[in-house]
């Protein structure tokens, strides 16, 4: 008897369902690669949109905070200056400004301390003009001031970053809040004006150099 190579063989049951079970773990094995692929590229695409609305959003916040005052209002009483005309020279000499406390103009090169510094006395100008310029709120008070009124500007002062507060005799009003090209007059430290200021100024869009540090510079 011969052997035929030609011969044909019918499959078994047997071989039947061993190639049923490796066509189901290859099928599952596409979809499983398949699933992964779909999750790690929903994943990426959910973080990138997060990012994204996330950027979107500080922008925003940015934005919003430079437009205007926090509540949307102009603070009454302010009085203001073209930024454009307040100078920016660094200078080692004393500088005559047009106004106490000065809101701007040429400055030492190096500026004052301004993290929430509160200085018991005065201060030089020409350093605290460049700590104005770095985005610093400088609040000053005179003789008329009260106790009770210095000791609670100290404590604002002294827990908000960019500020710092300092005696000035020569001012004509109890207590004043200067920025960059911004100044306020008030009477008392209880006034809510006091809190608008800082919240507006406070590195806000007046700022020459927004982001410069307020630390690293002089001590009075």
């Amino acid at each position: 008897m011969s052997f035929d190579p030609r011969t044909h063989v019918e499959p078994t049951r047997e071989d039947d369902r061993a190639r049923g079970r490796r066509n189901a773990a290859l099928a599952i094995g596409v979809s499983a690669l398949v699933v992964a692929g779909l999750l790690g590229f929903g994943s990426y695409a959910l973080l990138e949109r997060s990012e994204a609305k996330e950027r979107s959003g500080d922008a925003r916040a940015q934005d919003g905070k430079q437009a205007e005052p926090a509540d949307g209002r102009p603070i009454a009483g302010e009085r203001s200056w073209d930024a454009a005309k307040l100078t920016r020279n660094h200078v080692t000499t004393d500088v005559a400004y047009p106004m106490e406390p000065p809101v701007g103009g040429d400055h030492d090169p190096a500026w004052l301390n301004c993290d929430g510094v509160v200085y018991e006395k005065a201060v030089p100008n020409v350093n605290a003009v460049h700590a104005l310029e770095h985005g610093a709120v400088w609040v000053t008070y005179n003789g008329e001031a009260s106790a009770a009124d210095v000791a609670g500007l100290a404590s604002r002062v002294s827990s908000t970053p960019y500020s710092l507060m300092s005696p000035y005799e020569g001012q004509a009003g109890t207590i004043m809040l200067s920025a960059w090209g911004r100044q306020l007059t008030v009477d008392s430290a209880d006034d809510p004006r006091v809190a608008r200021f800082l919240a507006t100024y406070v590195q806000g869009a007046q700022t020459p150099e927004p982001g410069a540090p307020c630390t690293g510079g002089v001590d009075g």
